[in-house]
């Protein structure tokens, strides 16, 4: 893996986000299910990461799972986001991480049966991002 465009300290990361951010984008924390600010949001926009504002997905990618957290079927473009794997929990799945900042996102699902182009649910924190609607006009 090549190393982060953004590179902080813990403390500076500890200035730059609330503690809940910090948990969950620097120690790939997860938020509760059906918590989050964007699971249900149908706002038109961006989404962004929220430690280093790289854009990483669009609401015209974001779906109904009822999984709990924000699911897209798509990031913005394939160099977006890094995939990892993560076998922490005892059982293998793919880590989402922001490729500018390295920051954990969540996890991508693959063969889960959602009707979406790509068969991919990337299953996000709604704490790792943050919304930038689009303008109206």
């Amino acid at each position: 893996m090549t190393e982060p465009k953004i590179q902080l300290t813990d403390d500076e990361w500890r200035e730059k986000l609330s503690a809940a951010e910090f948990a969950v984008l620097r120690r790939a924390g997860t938020e509760r299910p059906f918590t989050g600010e964007y699971t249900d949001t149908k706002t038109p926009g961006v989404y962004e990461c929220r430690a280093c504002g790289a854009e990483l997905f669009r609401s015209t990618e974001k779906f109904e799972s009822h999984c709990g957290w924000p699911s897209f079927f798509d990031p913005k473009d394939s160099e977006a986001v890094i995939l990892r794997r993560d076998d922490i929990l005892g059982m293998t799945r793919v880590e989402v991480l922001c490729a500018n900042c390295h920051s954990h996102l969540g996890h991508v699902f693959e063969g889960e049966g959602y009707p979406t182009p790509t068969d991919q649910r990337y299953c996000i924190n709604s704490v790792s991002l943050r919304l930038v609607p689009s303008d109206p006009t």
